[in-house]
């Protein structure tokens, strides 16, 4: 990654020639070991840094202005040097070698974290999440977390969670009732794996919890009878309207038709 080949880069994507003035450098797929050389670039706020052969989050020591950060498919075992980054809002290092997650929580704006296949197994890997007050985005997708009390442990502590993905990881087969648990728990959560977290789905779930399953039928019963009531009286409204129209059409004509009579004679 020398100052020639990042020259050159710019050229060839049309970027712009003088450093600072780049807000996006696209460094994916050319073999890097080491992040070096981007002393100049100052003002990025997007890094593609994907599919290298990078062995250690180093060398963005400038890049104060830096909102997401794409590191996937590298050598990574450590999640390190980037306290600086005030503005960071996305990083991104699935497909590495990590072992623990640490060093985010003196992110001001950190956000989102990607950190599916990796090396993560036990609850203590995950304990710095707690830390990261505004994290809401979180995907572990196909890490080795086996520990079932993750949920209770990690998720239902993370205040602003909304997005979790945790297919592919043991803990899941775990845990009794997995995905009305993890919906209990997590009061902010809208996402959960492959489908969003419905109003209807969280009043199932805390009720499956407070009350047991014939508390949760019969709340899923109430919501289904307020949704068909809901699209009955979409279709009485919309029949109403077209009824009013077809009557207003029908007076049109007949006032038309009463002009061109009066007219005529």
């Amino acid at each position: 990654m020398t100052k020639t080949f990042l020259k050159q880069h710019c050229t060839k994507n049309k970027l712009y020639q003088t450093p600072h003035l780049n807000d996006v450098l696209y460094l994916h797929y050319n073999g890097f070991s080491k992040i070096e050389n981007l002393d100049e670039y100052t003002n990025l706020k997007c890094l593609f840094l994907d599919v290298n052969g990078i062995l250690k989050i180093d060398g963005l020591h400038n890049q104060h202005e830096l909102r997401s950060l794409y590191l996937s498919k590298n050598l990574l075992r450590h999640i390190e040097n980037l306290n600086h980054m005030k503005y960071l809002d996305t990083l991104d290092v699935s497909y590495n070698m990590i072992s623990r997650i640490d060093n985010l929580n003196m992110l001001p704006n950190f956000t989102k974290l990607i950190i599916s296949h990796n090396k993560l197994t036990e609850i203590d890997d995950l304990i710095h999440l707690i830390k990261c007050e505004k994290l809401s985005v979180l995907d572990i997708q196909h890490n080795s977390i086996k520990d079932p009390n993750v949920v209770e442990e990690i998720f239902a502590k993370m205040l602003n969670l909304r997005v979790l993905y945790n297919q592919g990881n043991p803990f899941i087969r775990e845990v009794k009732n997995y995905r009305k648990n993890v919906i209990n728990q997590c009061k902010q959560l809208t996402y959960l794996d492959d489908r969003p977290v419905f109003p209807k789905d969280r009043a199932c779930a805390e009720a499956f919890y407070a009350e047991g399953i014939e508390k949760e039928r019969e709340v899923r019963q109430q919501w289904n009878d307020a949704e068909q009531k809901k699209i009955l009286d979409s279709v009485k409204c919309l029949s109403k309207t077209r009824k009013r129209i077809e009557a207003e059409h029908r007076e049109r004509n007949y006032v038309n038709r009463q002009k061109k009579l009066d007219y005529q004679l």
